[in-house]
């Protein structure tokens, strides 16, 4: 039997085994079908045709995309650093997996918890092993001995330094509220109400902050295909190449998820017990259909206005609202 941190039950130890094996499924279901999705939305979004060929409705078109990637040749540049040149992808894809360990799908039943492990430390989980990515997006760039891939990594890091300050406070004023940093308990103490009504403004900072850490559009500088041909994944290609677009997506997953966990009530919902994982997919598939509309719609900023929103006014935006969360918190 093992413990989960201090759930006050255990579990077996066959029940873990099947709890990994199921978020590695969800992994490499979730990618496929967000591509399409999203490729078939901003099609919409944008007045033209989005994947309509492969499989019914282009349906297979993932299918065909990884066909494709998997039948190219993993090229490295003769520059390259061959260990950190492979290590890098192989670090952003564990970052995203582990984290996504931690999402709660719903709550306890007959003994079993709907979700892979809960930690008393649940936020600290996230950042700590959220984080690595910074590591692999780093590697990536300085490892292919390229300029362009060297700026896009140097964007990168600066971008997720400034906007993974504002997040990590956006989601203070919902730890203090929970008394907790298990995210489990921080979904069960929003049974009156969701945290999105008190803690509006930092559900604002910390989609905003999303966008940032996932290098979507409009906060895609890091790969900005006019300036960087593809920044950090410049020199990528095969399989290599497509485990960046992986985590991409599995990123925008993790983060939708966090979002919905603590601003929107997690797996809370009308019905019974068994709804839990279906209120709550469907709360992150609502948010994930928001990054689509977000991305088909805005252009990208300018470097100076991306850094001059982190530092100027996300991170004191942030800080106010901890503040005014934390006099609240203790004099009511």
């Amino acid at each position: 039997m093992i413990p989960l941190a201090e759930v006050g039950f255990v579990e077996a130890t066959w029940v873990m085994v099947v709890k990994s094996v199921l978020i590695f499924l969800l992994v490499f279901l979730i990618v496929p079908v967000l591509t399409v999705a999203e490729r078939k939305l901003i099609g919409r979004f944008q007045n033209r045709y989005g994947p309509n060929r492969v499989g019914p409705m282009g349906l297979l078109q993932p299918l065909a995309d990884i066909m494709k990637l998997a039948g190219k040749e993993m090229f490295r540049p003769s520059g390259a650093v061959p260990l950190l040149f492979a290590i890098a992808p192989a670090l952003v894809i564990f970052s995203g997996i582990v984290t996504l360990a931690i999402i709660p799908f719903g709550n306890v039943q007959e003994g079993i918890g709907l979700y892979g492990i809960d930690v008393s430390i649940g936020v600290l989980y996230f950042f700590a092993f959220g984080s690595l990515s910074f590591y692999g997006l780093l590697l990536a760039g300085w490892s292919s001995g390229s300029k362009y891939s060297f700026l896009g990594s140097m964007r990168s890091a600066a971008q997720l330094i400034s906007y993974e300050v504002s997040m990590g406070l956006s989601l203070l004023g919902g730890v203090m509220m929970a008394g907790s940093l298990s995210l489990t308990s921080i979904v069960e103490a929003q049974d009156e109400i969701w945290f999105i009504v008190p803690q509006f403004v930092g559900f604002l900072i910390f989609m905003v902050a999303g966008f940032a850490e996932t290098n979507r559009a409009p906060f895609d500088l890091p790969e900005a295909d006019a300036e960087l041909v593809q920044g950090y994944m410049t020199e990528y290609g095969g399989m290599r190449f497509g485990s960046y677009l992986l985590a991409e997506y599995l990123e925008m997953f993790v983060v939708s998820a966090i979002a919905v966990t603590f601003f929107l009530g997690g797996w809370m919902g009308p019905g019974p017990g068994w709804l839990d994982p279906v209120w709550m997919i469907a709360k992150v598939l609502t948010l994930i259909f928001f990054f689509i509309w977000v991305r088909a719609t805005l252009p990208r900023l300018r470097y100076d206005q991306l850094m001059s929103l982190g530092w100027k006014i996300m991170l004191p935006l942030a800080t106010l609202n901890v503040l005014v969360t934390a006099i609240l918190v203790t004099v009511l």
